[in-house]
């Protein structure tokens, strides 16, 4: 079953450094020099999409995402998105990069459908992902167990651990559909502050899910139990801050024929 969220691009924003970081990380192994067409497949708010446009200036830039609120904040910053279902996307003849950054996971088929879009790259054409790795991790290990409560059951739909592959299989998955695989996971130690960090981070993404279930006041009911679990899972530092560690799965494809 596909979980679908609706969007708040401020609170993705709040944590606006970390969330980019992977971003560069991921580009930086793309080597494509003169792409007639760069995708940014599910653009989020847009503020990425200007980083694709400086490193290939003579390309065609498209910015897609599924979300309404998402493609709305990417036009307010200039950013002339569309609203484009990943999971009903295909490469064009002309698109020789794709860059999908943090929206695999919110697509049950992916697995399915990455061999099917290597194949239909322009030779030469590059495919680079990147998935969030840490769904057995307490952020979002807690927020399931308290959903599966007595209090809670039957309410919320949340993705499990099988949202993404490991490594091995995006390896695998990659190769079979005939082209280069680069495959790596990095797990960033994020220095988070302020009051209940890890709450805050993953209500911009995680738990998504659950503000749209549920009404203000039973939202901020589950929110209220939630943390506490996480501030004993990730407890503060004598300073304040909080160390929250985020693996993050990468996949560059390189089609060569």
């Amino acid at each position: 079953m596909r979980v679908v969220a609706t969007w708040d691009p401020a609170a993705y924003l709040t944590f606006d450094d970390h969330r980019s970081r992977p971003f560069y990380d991921l580009i930086a192994r793309i080597g494509a020099q003169m792409p007639r067409r760069v995708v940014d497949l599910g653009c989020g708010p847009g503020h990425l999409t200007p980083v694709l446009a400086r490193r290939w200036p003579d390309a065609e830039i498209v910015a897609l995402d599924a979300s309404p609120e998402m493609v709305a904040a990417a036009r307010e910053r200039g950013i002339a998105a569309e609203l484009a279902d990943a999971a009903d996307w295909e490469p064009g003849p002309a698109d020789d990069v794709v860059v999908t950054n943090a929206v695999l996971q919110w697509v049950p088929q992916h697995r399915e459908l990455l061999p099917r879009w290597i194949a239909a790259l322009p030779a030469g054409g590059w495919f680079a992902m990147q998935v969030p790795g840490n769904f057995a991790a307490p952020s979002h290990a807690l927020v399931r167990e308290l959903a599966a409560e007595p209090r809670w059951a039957g309410r919320v739909t949340l993705r499990g651990t099988e949202a993404v592959a490991e490594p091995t299989e995006y390896a695998e998955l990659i190769a079979g559909a005939g082209a280069r695989a680069d495959v790596w996971e990095t797990t960033y130690l994020q220095r988070l502050t302020g009051s209940d960090p890890v709450l805050r981070w993953i209500e911009g993404t995680a738990l998504r899910p659950v503000r749209d279930a549920l009404d203000e006041d039973a939202y901020a009911a589950f929110t209220a139990e939630l943390a506490p679990r996480l501030r004993a899972a990730y407890p503060p530092r004598p300073d304040g801050s909080t160390w929250f560690p985020f693996r993050r799965i990468f996949a560059v494809a390189h089609r060569l024929d």
